[in-house]
């Protein structure tokens, strides 16, 4: 097995010392630039590789950042850890990706797993089962660890989050159906003990009251964010004396099997039932019949989460800053929904 070039060697091929070698290997600021660019460019000649657990130790980074999503198969938080990598990797961080299947005790060990290895900081998604007990994420601020939230937050002081206006987004759609002509709209809604769902509903129940419709308790029905279960919770509602002439879902996955349970009783989309979903999944844009949604533009969230660590890091004051952005939703109209005008896709 070859020997692994050391600082040592370098020092020896240049006549310098050991210690020039690793100050300017650090980018120290006591080494002249053109010293510094010798010593960088014969340390790639030589095949030189940085001990990495050394480098951590001593700066007292591990130059690690932990990502906790509910799934990873989501287009929109593959979507996220995307623009989370695309900001961090160039700044010499490598993210560690965990998911917790929506399960509480998975959350927890996930957490635990990254403090115990060290991480620099924690981007996450909270779970559906949402964590009643803080007392995770206080030990985790106790250990100084940068903790920001995206899409799915908790209010927690100190905090920061990257989300988008749910509230806007579900106005937004709801908004659309009434313009279609839609009177009785339904609302097919996921675990509102979830801020971002709660916050639909909402923006959902606003937009009916400030169309002068009457709101309907009925129409609204909890469903999940699977095809198979959306159906059932669209029978549901087409089994009710007066069926709804337009449903606004939560979710993409739910709009789906809302439009499969609606063709399956023969009704036709958008004549009969115009259909909304949330968060612009890509299988809305290429179904023959397409399906409108919000976009929550989740390569930015991403990018603007990994800045937001960024900037925690690099504050040399460690004065815990809290930022809340919060993104503008976009609504992408399709065939699912638009009665009122004729288009091709």
């Amino acid at each position: 097995m070859p020997k692994k070039t050391t600082i040592y060697d370098i020092a020896k091929e240049l006549n310098i010392t050991a210690a020039t070698v690793s100050r300017a290997l650090n980018d120290s600021p006591r080494v002249k630039e053109a010293t510094k660019e010798l010593i960088i460019e014969t340390a790639k000649k030589m095949n030189y590789e940085q001990n990495k657990l050394a480098q951590a130790l001593k700066s007292g980074k591990s130059f690690n950042v932990g990502v906790i999503v509910p799934y990873i198969n989501s287009n929109f938080f593959a979507s996220v850890i995307r623009g989370i990598e695309e900001e961090l990797y160039p700044k010499g961080y490598h993210v560690i990706i965990c998911q917790t299947h929506d399960q509480e005790n998975l959350e927890i060990e996930n957490i635990t797993s990254l403090l115990n290895a060290q991480v620099d900081g924690i981007l996450m998604s909270i779970s559906n089962s949402n964590i009643e007990n803080n007392t995770t994420f206080k030990n985790l601020l106790k250990k100084h660890v940068p903790l920001i939230f995206f899409d799915r937050k908790k209010d927690i002081k100190g905090v920061s989050s990257v989300t988008i206006d749910d509230f806007k987004g579900a106005y937004l759609a709801t908004q659309h159906l009434v313009e279609q002509g839609c009177k009785r709209i339904a609302h097919l809604c996921n675990d509102r003990s979830l801020e971002i769902f709660q916050n639909r509903f909402l923006g959902y129940k606003q937009a009916i009251l400030d169309a002068g419709l009457e709101f309907d308790d009925r129409l609204v029905v909890e469903t999940v964010s699977k095809v198979d279960e959306a159906r059932k919770s669209a029978q549901k509602l087409l089994n009710l004396n007066q069926r709804p002439d337009g449903i606004f879902a939560s979710c993409d996955f739910s709009a789906l099997g809302a439009i499969k349970e609606i063709k399956g009783n023969d009704l036709r989309i958008p004549e009969d039932i115009c259909v909304t979903g949330f968060s612009n999944e890509p299988f809305s844009q290429f179904m023959e019949l397409s399906i409108t949604s919000v976009d929550q533009s989740p390569l930015e969230m991403g990018r603007i989460a990994a800045n937001v660590f960024l900037d925690e890091v690099q504050n040399s004051a460690k004065i815990k800053s809290e930022k809340q952005v919060i993104l503008a939703p976009e609504l992408i109209i399709r065939k699912s929904s638009l009665k009122s005008i004729l288009i091709n896709q």
